[in-house]
């Protein structure tokens, strides 16, 4: 091998270590804000990690700018999994999409059950000491 094609394959791979350095501290930037976010929103970020899913070109101000979609798993209540995203450019969040959290009052939680019984066709309300006199005991 010559000396030039030597200084080219040393190049690329420089170029190929660089490119895998700045990936790796874009997804730990990443990490770092899907964990902030979770903290203040109350969620659980499960597996403790991010994973790059797409990349686009946005433009913003009139700059192209390359913009890259992290995906990860979170928990509202320790027994779901729910998928959440994150979009960044350079160090800066651009869009944060998390589950949403419906809260039901007990209230609500009662009258579905109350619901459910009623519908079902097997069920018999019991009301005791009020037995209609054509039905028969057995």
């Amino acid at each position: 091998m010559s000396d030039i094609e030597d200084m080219l394959l040393l190049l690329v791979l420089c170029a190929l270590v660089t490119l895998w350095l700045k990936l790796t501290s874009a997804r730990e930037r990443a990490m770092n804000e899907a964990r902030r976010q979770c903290e203040r929103h109350g969620l659980q970020l499960l597996d403790e990690s991010v994973g790059l899913r797409a990349v686009r070109i946005r433009r913003i101000d009139g700059l192209r700018r390359i913009e890259r979609g992290y995906s990860f798993e979170v928990s509202i209540d320790g027994d779901d999994r729910e998928q959440g995203r994150l979009w960044m450019i350079g160090s800066s969040v651009t869009e944060l999409s998390l589950p949403t959290i419906e809260v039901a009052s007990a209230e609500s939680i009662v009258a579905e059950a109350l619901a459910k019984a009623k519908a079902s066709s097997n069920v018999v309300q019991l009301h005791p000491g009020r037995r209609p006199p054509h039905e028969p005991l057995h």
